[in-house]
């Protein structure tokens, strides 16, 4: 296929004013083979995409990598915590860069009509059959690993230092860094002086690059909360003790806890996303299971709100007279990512020098999670840059007419492929550049 130059893809961006190309620094010469990888960049892409794998169950993607980074050259060990490949590329004294990136899909049916769509599926951990799509952008981020890999490989006159590639399993269920770790990834292997990733955003356009400094997205705690009544004929509820109604009180008295407890300049969100009871209209059930998402920032806020959870549905409980306390568990849970403001300065400036001031700009922390985080809080600064994905026409006339692009995890999620893919790799090699060692 007949590829085009990253430049020259920036050049037609219409997301914000087109790129000059004064502003950007001629192309370092580790990338300027970009152009030849492309087409084989690209396949790998669309090879990834219609083979999605679902989370802790990576086992032909990992393989897939592992395979071409030994080809590279690199030292491959393989099922690190789970599928968990790490590899190094060493090339004498100089500090180690950890690049992250995550293989895992998602249990969504892909609906972007694409004529590589995923028509995937696996079995779930209830042995059901479920659709697989690559609805969070993994196979963006696979390949521009792949990419870097390649280029860093072809380059080693150019650097000095070692390379510390980690592709982790299971980063949508948030257990994959922490597995990771927990199975030697800083004692097994040589600990990291930096961690960088790269993540695709579903709101920037396609050719640019957002970073945020500090706390860039939330922790993420899955609550499942059991409430529990007294069953009965629901023509006569003063034999009973409903807990459905416990459960709707519930459910409004935990609200407080963002609008009336914490500080409002913190931020934090308190969802019940799920909320099942009763199996006919006129029977009052023994039980009500509710299933809350909760996110914020700052650990002591985390701490303040999944107390307060516990101590509002046992306080609800005790008022309604329910005959046993609420049973509370908290599962899937993963800080927040924490960019190292000195490290993301330090990146964006380097990444603007190669694409432009104009194509890189300070964002928005968001409420979403990745247990990127992880990496970081184990003792590395670390720094997470958001991929712009959206064809640059459409993401200006969105912002005019103000139409909901699809998000990510969306069935309709399509990165504008080749300059996502492009921006992408160049982000990362940089990125990897600037902190490396020179020769």
């Amino acid at each position: 296929m007949k590829s085009i130059p990253l430049l020259a893809l920036l050049l037609t961006a219409t997301a914000w004013p087109p790129a000059d190309a004064r502003a950007a620094e001629a192309p370092s010469p580790v990338l300027k083979p970009l152009d030849g990888l492309y087409p084989e960049l690209d396949a790998l892409y669309r090879e990834l995409h219609q083979n999605p794998e679902l989370s802790s169950r990576e086992e032909k993607t990992s393989a897939k990598l592992a395979e071409r980074l030994r080809k590279l050259g690199f030292e491959v060990t393989q099922n690190v915590g789970g599928h968990g490949v790490v590899a190094l590329l060493r090339n004498g004294k100089g500090p180690t860069v950890l690049l992250r990136t995550d293989m895992d899909g998602l249990p969504v049916e892909e609906k972007t009509g694409l004529p590589y769509a995923s028509k995937a599926t696996m079995k779930d951990e209830t042995g059901q059959p479920v659709p697989v799509m690559h609805a969070c952008g993994h196979d963006v981020h696979m390949t521009a690993w792949m990419g870097t890999a390649t280029l860093l490989a072809k380059s080693k006159d150019r650097w000095r230092g070692t390379v510390l590639l980690v592709g982790q399993p299971a980063e949508e269920t948030g257990s994959g860094a922490r597995k990771m770790l927990s199975d030697g990834l800083y004692k097994r292997f040589p600990k990291p002086d930096f961690a960088i990733a790269i993540h695709n955003s579903a709101s920037a356009a396609a050719g640019t690059i957002e970073y945020v400094p500090g706390y860039a997205l939330a922790s993420v705690d899955s609550v499942d909360l059991t409430l529990y009544g007294k069953g009965g004929h629901g023509a006569y509820p003063h034999t009973t003790v409903d807990p459905i109604v416990l459960a709707a009180r519930t459910i409004l008295s935990l609200q407080t806890l963002v609008s009336r407890e914490k500080s409002p300049l913190e931020p934090a969100v308190v969802t019940v996303g799920s909320i099942h009871g009763g199996t006919k209209h006129n029977i009052i059930p023994d039980e009500v299971r509710l299933q809350l998402t909760v996110r914020s920032y700052k650990p002591e806020v985390r701490k303040q709100l999944l107390a307060g959870i516990e101590r509002i549905a046992q306080a609800e409980a005790l008022a309604a007279g329910a005959p046993r306390k609420p049973e509370m568990s908290v599962t899937e849970g993963t800080p927040a990512t924490y960019n190292d403001p000195a490290l993301t300065k330090r990146l964006a400036d380097a990444v603007s020098r190669v694409l432009g001031a104009e194509n890189v700009r300070e964002g928005q922390p968001v409420m979403g999670g990745e247990d990127f985080s992880e990496y970081g809080l184990a003792g590395v600064p670390a720094a997470l840059l958001w991929v712009g994905t959206v064809e640059p026409k459409r993401h200006a006339e969105a912002r005019t007419s103000g139409e909901a692009l699809p998000s990510l995890h969306s069935p309709l999620f399509a990165p504008d492929r080749e300059r996502t893919l492009r921006t992408a790799v160049t982000t990362l090699t940089t990125s990897a550049l600037e902190l490396l060692g020179k020769p």
